[in-house]
């Protein structure tokens, strides 16, 4: 059976041809999502607890009595775990640590003035909330890219919703991740329905001031109308996975029709795209598209995004670079023969991979970058997870009688042009004030 991903020839294909071949698939279903997604949201909001129970049997196929993980289920879950796994695990979340704290902001002061002085604090968020998808396929991986970074920030109280098995349990290695990152209030909630209850909370789920993590299109959209509505803040939209290629000449076949499989992989909605110069490289990897599918236990899942995907040949890689950054592709790899030589010409990307021995799975598990990305073109404006995200920047001024007088008068002037005579009198009546007490002194 041939792969049904698509092959264009962008020279051939006009203004709304090239759009249509960088449409998302869930851009596609766009409004029928929404309209399900708000009414999850609003039976959470209107019935908590029992609109949960119902939604997770309806859903998820378990009928659950309670939500949070117990302290004998993380115990089953250490003892189900093994010792491989775990130092895996281990060794990852140590490469995630290290890179985000060198990434650490720092709180700051500076004179702007004479007596005038400007801070900077930095300050956790309070209560975070985490998603961790578990749909198709578990991933303790998100635990770690998400746990490491609050644990670092020094967040008070964090909370993590993953859907649960059919047998009622959180899976294991889920689980474990959470506590390796210090995470022990974990709930057994998926979906939309899990967004919901950590932003408005319920009985069980406390109401978290900031959610955090991947999802599918439900998960996505609900993540969005929650901070529409002044719920929650969110890290940013990151939604179905989504690659796109680079590739040169040069570049492994093999390589890159294993990347693009790799994403595929992860849902009939994530969307894959190579972009090549080389006709000859576009053949060989349609060839190996073919033949690794044979042996992927996922293939019936990547041939779903694969007919949403893409093989594109363009006149140079300068047009690559220039459809890759209207594109903002969650992923981007570079296979070429002088990667990092081109990194200049990326505008717009959430995480980047460099050269033949750069796949894209090392950024999802263990080089210690962070996995949860921008997508559906968000990575115009949105950046990757950090320790920033869990973080606040309060500013700070103070001026002394002398600042005041110092920077006073253009403050008058700038109230008064705008028209907001109160602003202008708060700071006339502070410089009589500062100028008596000088002449006194």
């Amino acid at each position: 059976m041939s792969t049904p991903v698509q092959r264009l020839d962008w020279a051939s294909l006009d203004a709304d041809a090239r759009a249509a071949a960088l449409l998302r698939p869930v851009q596609a279903v766009a409004a029928q999502t929404r309209a399900i997604v708000a009414g999850v949201i609003e039976d959470v909001r209107a019935r908590g607890d029992v609109a949960l129970r119902e939604l997770t049997q309806q859903l998820d196929g378990v009928a659950l009595a309670g939500f949070e993980v117990s302290p004998s289920e993380f115990e089953a879950a250490e003892a189900a775990v093994d010792d491989t796994l775990r130092a895996a695990m281990r060794a990852a979340a140590a490469r995630i640590g290290r890179f985000h704290a060198v990434g650490l902001a720092t709180a700051y002061a500076v004179e702007t003035a004479p007596g005038v002085t400007c801070e900077r604090m930095v300050r956790a968020i309070r209560r975070v909330g985490l998603y961790v998808p578990a749909g198709s396929a578990p991933l303790p991986s998100t635990a770690l890219m998400l746990g490491v970074p609050a644990q670092l920030a020094g967040c008070r109280e964090v909370v993590l919703c993953t859907p649960p098995r059919k047998d009622g349990s959180a899976d294991p290695a889920v689980l474990v991740a959470a506590r390796l990152t210090g995470v022990h209030r974990v709930f057994k909630l998926g979906g939309a329905q899990a967004i919901a209850a950590m932003a408005y909370g319920s009985d069980s789920v406390p109401r978290c001031d900031k959610l955090f993590g991947p999802g599918n299109g439900y998960v996505t959209e609900a993540k969005q109308q929650v901070a529409q509505a002044g719920a929650a803040a969110i890290d940013m939209p990151a939604g179905p996975s989504e690659v796109l290629v680079i590739a040169d000449a040069g570049a492994d076949a093999a390589f890159v029709a294993a990347d693009l499989l790799s994403q595929a992989e992860h849902g009939a909605d994530s969307q894959v795209l190579l972009l090549s110069d080389s006709l000859a490289l576009l053949d060989a990897v349609q060839a190996q598209l073919d033949a690794q599918l044979q042996v992927l236990p996922r293939a019936g899942i990547a041939r779903q995004s694969l007919a949403q995907s893409r093989l594109i040949r363009v006149a140079s890689l300068d047009e690559a670079f220039a459809i890759s950054n209207d594109y903002a592709p969650e992923h981007l790899i570079l296979a070429l023969r002088e990667p990092r030589g081109w990194l200049d010409r990326v505008e717009a990307a959430g995480s980047v991979f460099l050269g033949d021995y750069t796949p894209e799975a090392l950024g999802d598990y263990c080089s210690g970058t962070n996995h949860v990305l921008p997508t559906s073109g968000a990575a115009r404006a949105y950046s990757g997870v950090s320790v920033a995200s869990f973080q606040t920047f309060v500013s700070v001024q103070g001026a002394t009688p002398a600042g005041i007088t110092a920077i006073g008068p253009d403050a008058v002037i700038l109230a008064e042009a705008e028209g907001l005579e109160a602003h202008a009198n708060a700071v006339r009546l502070r410089l009589g004030k500062a100028t008596t007490t000088r002449e006194a002194a």
